[in-house]
């Protein structure tokens, strides 16, 4: 089984090439989805972000509220942090379940996981093969706006945060331009996804 991660920064597309790539047959696995799973009641790492963070944190029915969560970390690094080590030790483990039971019912597949922040958590050096979906920096500011319904300010805030698109690239063995069309976008990954695929014969 080939192993593929896909990163990008804020509304870069990386959803996008994704979802096109799970579209032509690869096994997409996306770290955001699972780290929902783990924060919910029943989740490895409720208990914990819920001691750390308070009650506050969480709505009438108990569920975490991620909004509200999201407001009180991005603001402040150390609290991300300390956020990041109790939700990714058990996404991990979730991913690395998947990807053991697809790569032995699917030996020749090509499974890719998607995350944010894959370079800067090291995990990256984990896959045979990295994508980074890029886009001009308005373009992300203006996306996060419309997609989270954020103001300007905290878009800007959150890509001050995050690794520059352009120091990811220096990781990357692939790169998705996703500033054109969707159609534009799409016919790169077709490309992307026939070279993965020569990878796996």
């Amino acid at each position: 089984m080939l192993r593929v991660g896909l990163t990008g920064g804020l509304a870069s597309g990386k959803s996008f090439v994704g979802e096109t790539l799970q579209e032509l047959g690869c096994y997409l696995i996306r770290a955001d989805e699972l780290g929902h799973q783990v924060l919910a009641p029943e989740g490895e790492a409720y208990a914990g972000v819920v001691k750390e963070f308070g009650p506050d944190i969480l709505r009438e029915d108990g569920t975490i509220d991620r909004r509200r969560l999201a407001s009180i970390v991005f603001k402040d690094a150390e609290k991300l942090a300390k956020l990041n080590a109790l939700v990714h030790p058990a996404v991990q483990a979730r991913s690395a379940r998947m990807l053991g039971e697809y790569a032995s019912n699917h030996p020749r597949g090509i499974a890719i996981y998607e995350a944010a922040i894959l370079i800067e958590t090291g995990s990256y050096r984990e896959f045979a093969k990295l994508i980074v979906a890029v886009c001009g920096v308005e373009q992300q500011i203006e996306r996060a706006m419309r997609r989270d319904g954020i103001s300007r300010e905290e878009a800007l805030d959150r890509l001050k945060r995050q690794m520059s698109l352009d120091e990811k690239l220096k990781y990357a063995d692939y790169r998705v331009d996703t500033s054109g069309t969707k159609e534009t976008t799409r016919a790169q990954v077709h490309a992307l996804y026939q070279t993965l695929k020569g990878l796996t014969l």
